[in-house]
């Protein structure tokens, strides 16, 4: 199975790209409040608020500060309401994307996304104009030490998996919608730690652009991480190898 993983190398992770502590805290504490509203307060019983304070601790978010995200979720302690947005465009050479965004001001939210388009080559687009070209999935990261490789596929297939792929550092795991809740349950019974797992949105085949075109594409997803809203964004875009590796070196 193993296998260059495009996801792995093109995914635009918002974690990856947070240099300012106060941005990845505040970005992290909206996560851990949406988590508790929809799911409730107990870590335990509730995955999405678990990988959300799995997400915080990475970056370093004070316990106080995850007990107080907590309870803002739950209603415990009084503030303003973090929802959930997905806003869609293009970018330069056709990239099309999918930007999950969480906030307290939608009113706010989205014409900041819209002017980040308009001023880097790109176009904001309606509802439903590029989310046919994606697919939600469930997107399971593993570092390879963490398991041999045909014990994994057998353990992921069978819990329902779609599919497991590889590089110098990672697997992949892909799962249906449905099925990722399933799949994380299996690798935590095994006790197999993740990198990260996630439900994403997967495009249905990726767009070639070249390196210039590339480097614009760049400037709009940097643009975009620098909004304090933005929590994930999803392209399509298959930018050249002499692009990854100069951004890679960069």
């Amino acid at each position: 199975m193993a296998g260059h993983s495009k996801w792995a190398n093109i995914k635009h992770r918002k974690a990856a790209s947070d240099k300012k502590r106060g941005k990845a805290w505040s970005k992290a504490s909206h996560a851990i409040i949406v988590a508790a509203r929809l799911g409730g307060g107990d870590i335990k019983g509730n995955p999405r608020l678990a990988m959300a304070v799995h997400d915080a601790k990475k970056v370093n978010l004070p316990g106080d500060n995850i007990d107080r995200a907590i309870k803002r979720g739950t209603g415990e302690l009084q503030g303003p309401e973090t929802v959930e947005l997905v806003y869609e465009g293009y970018g330069p050479g056709g990239v099309a994307m999918v930007i999950e965004c969480l906030t307290d001001n939608r009113n706010r939210t989205a014409p900041d996304i819209k002017h980040i388009f308009d001023k880097n080559g790109g176009s904001f687009g309606a509802q439903g104009s590029v989310m046919h070209t994606f697919s939600r999935k469930g997107i399971i990261v593993i570092r390879k030490d963490k398991a041999p490789e045909e014990a994994l596929f057998d353990l992921v297939v069978g819990a329902g998996a779609e599919d497991l792929q590889s590089d110098e550092e990672f697997y992949t795991v892909t799962t249906g919608a449905a099925e990722f809740e399933h799949v994380k349950k299996a690798l935590e019974k095994q006790s197999i730690i993740t990198e990260s797992a996630e439900l994403a949105y997967v495009p249905s085949a990726f767009n070639a652009i070249d390196h210039e075109t590339a480097v614009k594409v760049q400037k709009l997803l940097d643009a975009l991480d620098d909004n304090n809203d933005v929590q994930n964004i999803y392209t399509n875009h298959e930018p050249p190898e002499s692009f990854l590796k100069q951004l890679a070196e960069s």
